[in-house]
Order: structure tokens, then C-alpha cells, then sequence
């Protein structure tokens, strides 16, 4: 599960988050991509290719969306408050 402490810098304010690469419980986004490929619209790379969230996703669709990048996330570095 990801570390709400650890929230990525860039992450708009919302439910949805990516943690920050400098997590020391080992949950921090790797640079995958997974997220900012599967859901662009929703996920963005910064400079050194680490996710986080742009956009909150509003509509239940979208929100399923999100939650299969969750799913997918080989580190669980994408959390949900929501």
C-alpha cells in the first residue's frame, strides 16, 4: 500500500496520489511508466520519469481507470484516500 506520508511532490491535491522515489518503505514509483502510459490523462512523469497525479479522476469511470494502474503498480507507489 502506498505511504500517504510520502506523497510526491507534484501530485495535485486530491485523493489520488504517487509517492515520492526517496520512500523508505520501499513503496516509492520506480520510473515504470505503467501509470503514465496506461493513464495519461490522469498520471504525468516528472524530469527523472516518476509518476504522479495531474489529474483526479471524477466519474466512475475514470476513477476504475485509475484503480487498475493501482492494481498494476509493481511497488504499490499509487494510493488512494478516496
Amino acid at each position: 500500500m502506498a505511504n500517504p506520508k510520502m506523497k510526491h511532490e507534484k501530485n495535485i491535491e486530491g485523493a489520488w496520489y504517487c509517492t515520492d522515489p526517496d520512500d523508505d518503505n520501499g513503496e516509492g514509483c520506480i520510473a515504470c511508466n505503467v501509470c503514465y502510459t496506461g493513464a495519461p490523462e490522469f498520471f504525468a512523469e516528472d524530469d527523472d520519469g516518476n509518476a504522479y497525479v495531474m489529474k483526479q479522476p471524477t466519474t466512475d469511470e475514470e476513477i476504475e481507470l485509475c484503480q487498475e494502474q493501482m492494481d498494476a503498480c509493481p511497488v504499490a507507489s499509487i494510493g488512494s484516500d478516496g
